[in-house]
């Protein structure tokens, strides 16, 4: 396939640069946080390996038109250690950061001002570059965080004759969330229309090859480093796979590129349903645990003893000040946590008849009374401890 490539592209989209994770505790929040920058390197390093022609970068690089020093400046020092002449690097202003007053963006700001040459911001409706004698860039920028009017209708439509291949690159969905009002609502079709080889989009945050019903490519990259958990479905454990991006193969025109998707992630997003005692220590042995990001919801019953292997299993994977969690990051939901007291009765026949009738009185003030009934189970968690050490052997 290498030999018969006319160009090469890394298309990606969606860093987010900046963004925060508020669900998590801070030392996880920090390390999301920063991944998100450290997975730049990642790609840009990609893009060295197979010597591509070209970046684009399809919008939402950072997280907000205005960013923190911290986070641009970040951007820059990778940009300029990696970038290559030979390879430029396109930004394309999303939703999520367009080129406003005040952007990022702008022709004033300190970034933009600092980026090399061959980093080239799209600042216009209509953007071009000659990416080679035989292949041509067109891009259109968001200029607003909402906006109606679909982006193709600003890429210019092949003329007849043009044998050049024709790559487009826009940011915004290509199918309208029901309920909501969509921004910037690309056509499935457009692109096909206007004779383009490839549509490179930005927004939807995962892998996607949209269906269309042409033989041009219209792909979404999705966000080299995932953002959120997946949807529950019926298994217990549901995991989104690493960030990717997707290497771009073109061939001559009128031939169809070939997309390739590379993972360049660090962490997968896992869900995870806590059902049982036994769904949970199968969970602390999974595969891979220090590059997931767990979420875990808590819906069980445990007893008396099973308790405290509750709390030690999520101890080991959230971790403490004395120890690292095996767990990139953990986010937890107590659902339903209920503690049945039947690991007395094994104790019951060793106990004095005060303490026997204890248990029976507290058991039934926890079955009967709703306001006294987390301090009744309380007590008999308490009992429980300290009866199983007097009469353990």
């Amino acid at each position: 396939m290498e030999d018969d490539v006319a160009l090469k592209l890394v298309h990606t989209a969606d860093w987010h640069l900046g963004k925060r994770f508020r669900a998590f505790d801070t030392v996880a929040a920090q390390t999301l946080t920063r991944e998100r920058l450290a997975v730049v390197e990642r790609i840009l390093l990609l893009a060295k390996h197979h010597q591509a022609h070209a970046i684009l970068c399809a919008g939402d690089l950072f997280d907000s038109p205005q960013p923190e020093e911290k986070w641009w400046r970040g951007l820059l020092q990778h940009l300029q250690h990696h970038s290559r002449a030979e390879c430029p690097v396109f930004l394309l202003p999303g939703n999520h950061d367009p080129l406003k007053p005040g952007s990022v963006y702008g022709s004033e700001h300190a970034f933009r001002r600092a980026l090399p040459p061959w980093v080239h911001t799209v600042d216009r409706d209509d953007f071009s570059y000659q990416l080679s004698k035989d292949a041509v860039l067109h891009a259109v920028p968001c200029l607003s965080q909402a906006g109606q009017e679909d982006p193709t209708k600003k890429l210019p439509r092949r003329r007849e004759g043009d044998r050049q291949l024709r790559i487009a690159l826009v940011h915004g969905p290509t199918v309208a969330v029901e309920g909501s009002q969509p921004n910037f609502l690309v056509s499935k079709t457009a692109a096909h229309e206007l004779g383009f080889d490839y549509l490179a989009l930005g927004d939807t945050h995962s892998f996607t090859e949209v269906e269309t019903g042409t033989p041009v490519p219209v792909v979404y990259p999705g966000s080299p480093e995932v953002t959120n958990f997946p949807n529950w479905n019926a298994d217990l454990v549901s995991e989104k796979s690493k960030g990717e991006v997707a290497l771009v193969f073109f061939r001559r025109h009128p031939h169809p590129p070939i997309v390739r998707r590379e993972t360049v992630g660090r962490f997968r997003w896992v869900a995870a349903r806590g059902h049982s005692i036994e769904s949970l220590r199968a969970l602390k042995t999974r595969p891979g645990l220090e590059e997931s990001v767990l979420k875990v919801e808590l819906d069980l019953a445990v007893t008396l003893k099973e308790e405290a292997e509750l709390e030690q299993i999520l101890r080991e994977l959230i971790g403490d000040d004395a120890m690292q969690g095996r767990a990139a990051a953990v986010q937890l939901e107590r659902k339903r946590v209920e503690l049945t007291t039947g690991d007395l009765d094994e104790l019951l026949p060793r106990l004095p008849s005060v303490l026997r009738a204890t248990v029976q009185r507290l058991r039934e003030q926890a079955a009967n009374d709703a306001d006294e009934g987390v301090l009744a189970t309380r007590a008999l968690r308490h009992l429980y401890q300290a009866v199983r050490k007097e009469v353990s052997p």
